[in-house]
């Protein structure tokens, strides 16, 4: 029996096609040696705006306005329209970077399931300065536009090839029947992975509305709705979709495509909508486009008691909805949703940040659930479609923090000294150090349905079940206690050999380098 026999299979991510990439010329490098990445922030834009860029950042800088830093604090951001990419159906995507990005996205991609494929264009610093670059990839989107296997092709630069003024623009638009979708990814103009999920997004939307205008488009598989339907704006818990649904059939409404789409022809779908309703309020670039195409868009989520019960309004008003209508989709859900936030209150004081874009509506939620939430802090920035809930935060007195730091969402966290903490990773393994209890806001909160009656109940026990551990926490802490941290972290048999002298030198030579790049900026 030979080993592939012998192997034992849990899915059909061992079948999945795999391109087989060319072996790498003698001499040439894997990636440039420029010393530049996506954390050397200005020195970056001002290249990519001297290689011709600029209305590329410009319109950057205005979709998605830069917070306190210059540069991401979460993952690469590349990975979010990486992500969008890779979940749709007959969507290839190739890449454009140096190669420890393009490796560092391609395994955080695969560690979250994607079972296809990433293209990779390969390049050194004279193919980069010479343009064989942008002739490289043009030969590989020729390559891969096969329309039995392909609707589009999504090539991305990153950092680096944007910096040099890698022309996508200039890639032909169609190639065989198989759209070309070029976009910018870098990450000294994009802030968070989330906002670069709105980069492809409004790129497929824009790409879609043209070919809409341009003449009759595909038919959805699924059909065109019979009934008005209501687009909804950011990726979701796969439950949350047909609650949504539920909630707007007795209005005469249906839910329409989630966008990011899964699908190329589900964009005509959501264009072809009657509403926008903008869950995840960061997606700019997707709200021009559906305005373009006239559609209206909404704002906050079907959330808990008061947010279901205002955004049921609001959407009536769009649609003008009869009173009788709009009372029995209320009638319908209101008093399930009561019933849940009712059956298992959460008590204690919970900070709560991350990096999604739905953290004012768990926020909602988990304070209708008897929850205390003093701070709520939100990588993304503040937006029209995020008003309402910002408000109603506000209202009950919660301090909102748009385009929060590490550093805000850490302060907040040891200031208020809460009950439990949910946050990014960093956030979540400084308050386990300081012995309180932690749940990480993507895996753990993210993965839950949020909207009407499942939403209501969804959070309750986890958030409990997380609270109750302060105890053990307390224990773990007292027990490791003593073995140091930071630089001093382990057992040592003596003391250890701290050098203060050695930091205030550095910090010295950081501090002249500091005021070098101030002076340069001035002349």
């Amino acid at each position: 029996m030979t080993d592939d026999a012998r192997e034992v299979t849990y899915d059909g991510a061992a079948e999945a096609d795999v391109i087989r990439g060319e072996p790498r010329a003698p001499g040439v490098a894997a990636m440039p040696v420029d010393g530049l990445g996506c954390h050397s922030g200005s020195e970056m834009e001002k290249a990519a705006r001297l290689a011709g860029n600029s209305d590329i950042l410009d319109q950057y800088a205005a979709d998605y306005p830069q917070g306190p830093h210059d540069k991401p604090q979460s993952m690469c951001p590349a990975f979010g329209s990486l992500r969008v990419g890779l979940r749709m159906r007959r969507v290839a995507t190739v890449l454009s970077g140096s190669a420890c990005c393009v490796y560092g996205l391609t395994f955080v991609s695969h560690f979250y399931g994607a079972r296809r494929s990433v293209g990779y264009v390969p390049f050194n610093s004279e193919t980069l300065v010479t343009g064989k670059l942008f002739e490289d990839i043009r030969e590989s989107v020729h390559d891969m536009a096969d329309p039995d296997k392909y609707d589009a092709v999504v090539v991305t630069n990153l950092c680096v090839p944007t910096a040099s003024g890698v022309p996508l623009r200039l890639l032909p638009k169609e190639i065989n029947g198989v759209r070309i979708v070029g976009i910018d990814v870098p990450g000294f103009g994009i802030p968070t992975h989330a906002e670069a999920k709105d980069v492809l997004a409004g790129a497929m939307l824009n790409y879609a509305r043209l070919e809409a205008e341009a003449g009759p488009v595909a038919m959805p598989k699924g059909g065109k709705s019979d009934r008005p339907t209501v687009a909804l704006l950011g990726e979701m818990f796969p439950a949350d979709p047909m609650m949504i649904g539920a909630m707007l059939a007795p209005m005469g409404l249906a839910a329409g495509p989630v966008v990011p789409c899964r699908e190329w022809r589900e964009l005509y779908s959501a264009l072809d909508c009657g509403l926008v309703a903008a869950i995840h309020p960061f997606y700019t670039a997707a709200v021009r486009e559906f305005q373009a195409a006239g559609r209206p868009v909404i704002g906050s989520a079907p959330v808990g008691l008061d947010g279901t019960a205002a955004w049921l309004d609001a959407v009536a008003d769009e649609f003008g909805v009869p009173r009788a209508q709009l009372d029995a989709a209320k009638n319908g859900f209101l008093p399930a949703i009561k019933g849940a936030l009712s059956g298992s209150r959460i008590n204690g004081t919970i900070t709560l940040s991350g990096y999604e874009g739905s953290e004012l509506l768990v926020a909602r939620l988990l304070i209708e659930s008897g929850a205390t939430v003093p701070y709520v802090g939100t990588a993304c920035p503040k937006t029209p479609w995020s008003q309402a809930d910002a408000e109603w935060l506000a209202a009950k007195g919660v301090k909102v923090k748009f385009r929060a730091s590490l550093e805000d969402d850490c302060a907040a966290m040891e200031a208020v000294k809460p009950d439990l903490a949910i946050g990014t990773t960093p956030v979540v393994q400084k308050a386990k150090e300081l012995g309180i209890p932690g749940l990480y806001f993507t895996n753990l909160i993210s993965a839950r349905p949020l909207m009407g009656p499942a939403g209501a109940g969804s959070l309750q026990v986890v958030v409990n079940a997380a609270i109750g551990n302060r105890d053990r926490m307390a224990h773990m802490k007292e027990f490791f206690e003593g073995v140091g941290e930071g630089d001093t972290a382990g057992i040592w048999e003596g003391a250890p050999n701290l050098r203060p002298d050695f930091r205030a030198q550095h910090q010295k030579k950081l501090d002249k380098q500091a005021r070098a790049a101030k002076a340069e900026e001035m002349i």
